[in-house]
Order: structure tokens, then sequence, then C-alpha cells
């Protein structure tokens, strides 16, 4: 063998450990992004789902109103009024509704709740139109866990015309409440067709 064939035959078997070697890099290069996936997809699964079952959990829990088909949503998220009627004879939670255009619904629906067992108040409920037309009805048995009302909308004779809502207002009244202070939370408040 002369320098040039052992030459050629050193580069050959250094090459092909080199290409061997590159391999074994790539393949454990897969490895950790694999890893990295794996981390990314248990993550998912363990936070992401169980959040996703609990939003339709209580979309279910909210929506046994009856069969309406279509629910237009005004106030998905908790709001809470706060009365105390050592100060105030009244105390009013408001939803600006801008116009709409309520002509093919039939119902209101929410969810209440209050935090003291042993209170005892009726909310009133009124629909303002932008004819300045109102009409309120009144909702009892508030209880210390979620519960949900639906009022239909013929409750609200005053009002004519659906086609422009001005406004939909929660109030809690002082002679209407056994307790002079409480907090009621409101929940899902929607329109069902």
């Amino acid at each position: 063998m002369d320098k040039r064939e052992l030459y050629e035959h050193l580069a050959k078997i250094y090459l092909d450990s080199s290409k061997k070697h590159q391999k074994r890099q790539q393949n454990k290069q897969y490895l950790i992004d694999s890893r990295h996936l794996y981390i990314v997809l248990t993550v998912f699964i363990l936070v992401i789902i169980p959040f996703i079952l609990i939003k339709i959990n209580t979309f279910h829990r909210k929506s046994d109103l009856g069969l309406y088909n279509t629910a237009l949503v005004i106030q998905p998220d908790a709001v809470k009024i706060n009365y105390n009627f050592f100060a105030a004879k009244k105390e009013i939670y408001t939803l600006p509704l801008k116009g709409l255009d309520l002509s093919a619904y039939k119902a209101l629906a929410f969810s209440l709740r209050k935090m003291k067992e042993n209170s005892d108040i009726s909310l009133r409920i009124e629909l303002a139109n932008a004819f300045n037309e109102r009409a309120a009805s009144y909702v009892g048995d508030i209880s210390p866990g979620w519960k949900d009302y639906k009022i239909d909308l013929s409750v609200f004779k005053n009002i004519t015309d659906w086609t422009c809502a001005k406004e939909l207002l929660f109030i809690a009244e002082e002679w209407n409440a056994k307790e002079k202070n409480d907090v009621i939370y409101i929940e899902n408040v929607r329109f069902l067709k």
C-alpha cells in the first residue's frame, strides 16, 4: 500500500464514522425535540383540556332552562350588587343594551346567588327601550348557591317596541329586603330565542 491508498483508506474510515456520528447527533436532536413535544402536550392535556371541560360544564349547568336554540349572552361573568341600605335606599346594576333588537327573543335568563344564608330579598329586573318605555318584574327566593332564572319577555307589558332596547337593570330595594346589607351576584345574563 502506498501513501495515497493509505490516505484514501483512512479518509474513508474517518468520513464513514463521521457520518455515523452526525446521524447519532441528529437522532439525539430528534429525541430532545420529541421530549419537548411530550412536555408541551402533557402541559396542554393537564392544563388546557380541564379548563375547556370546566367551561363546557359551566355552560351546561346554566343552560337547563328549557329548549331554546339560541342565546344572546349579554354578561357572561359574575358581577355583584353589594347593597347597604344604611346609606342608600336602593342599589342598581345597569347593563347598557345599546339599541339591541330583541324582537326575535322570547325570554331573559340569568343566574343569581346571595352571600348570607338568612337574608331574604327580591330583586327588581327592569327593561327599558329607546322610547323610555319601562317595565319591571321581581325575582325572589335567591339562594346562597347559584340558581338559574328565566323571565318571559311577555311579562314586561309596558314595553311595546322591542327593536331598540336601551338598558337592563338589576335593582335591590330597601323595602324588598329583610336584611339591610348583603351581596348579590349576577352571572350569565342572556336573552333566549
